[in-house]
């Protein structure tokens, strides 16, 4: 196929098919002249990759760039590979660096190792997850913290469990290092918006509320 029906399989623009092939993300065609080139399914394939990872994962082109050079790289297995998207989506540090930041990060790497997890305390995550408990923390929602966290972890365990459930039931190596970049991706999309909906139904049911329009 050539760029327009691309295009048009796709809709992303032609102008931005061009740019993603400059930019890396995207392979470029075979010519089939000095001024046309020639696409097939993979180029479908990696095109609507490039946008999900865009337009519901919030990545940069940058961030998709480094991802998708992981995928293609042989000699990385599929959990680097994996931890390669996770460094590029995990929120970045703020937050203060006081008492309540050194204690957070005591209590992640305690979690880490009471539930045994396999995951460095440097992990960005787990810097991450470290920044909200001190945030917490600072706004006096500690009971949040001291309540919630372990049954956090254990519903986190549960969703991790179900996305590699997910990965392995791929074949191909291309497939099972793209079913996890997606899984993790547009799995975190995925249980942000689930985890919304749930908290609706919880308020209107503790509430006596019931199903509102939005408000916008």
């Amino acid at each position: 196929m050539r760029v327009g029906e691309l295009s048009r399989r796709t809709g992303v623009s032609v102008p931005t098919i061009k740019y993603y092939v400059r930019e890396g993300l995207l392979p470029a065609g075979e010519l089939s002249s000095p001024n046309q080139a020639r696409y097939d399914e993979s180029h479908v394939r990696r095109l609507r990759l490039v946008r999900a990872l865009i337009d519901v994962g919030g990545m940069s082109v940058a961030a998709i760039r480094d991802v998708l050079e992981a995928i293609e790289d042989p000699s990385r297995s599929v959990h680097k590979v994996l931890g390669a998207a996770h460094d590029h989506i995990a929120p970045r540090e703020g937050g203060e660096d006081d008492a309540a930041r050194e204690a957070a990060a005591e209590q992640v790497a305690e979690l880490i190792a009471r539930r045994g997890w396999r995951v460095h305390p440097g992990n960005p995550a787990a810097r991450s997850l470290a920044d909200t408990l001190a945030a917490l923390r600072r706004l006096g929602h500690e009971r949040l913290v001291d309540l919630s966290l372990d049954t956090y972890a254990e519903a986190a365990e549960r969703v991790a469990a179900v996305d590699m459930a997910y990965v392995t039931g791929e074949v191909a190596r291309e497939e099972v290092v793209e079913s996890a970049v997606v899984g993790t991706v547009l799995g975190d999309a995925l249980l942000v918006s689930l985890r919304r909906l749930a908290q609706v139904d919880a308020s209107a049911r503790a509430y006596g509320g019931e199903a509102l329009p939005p408000s916008v």
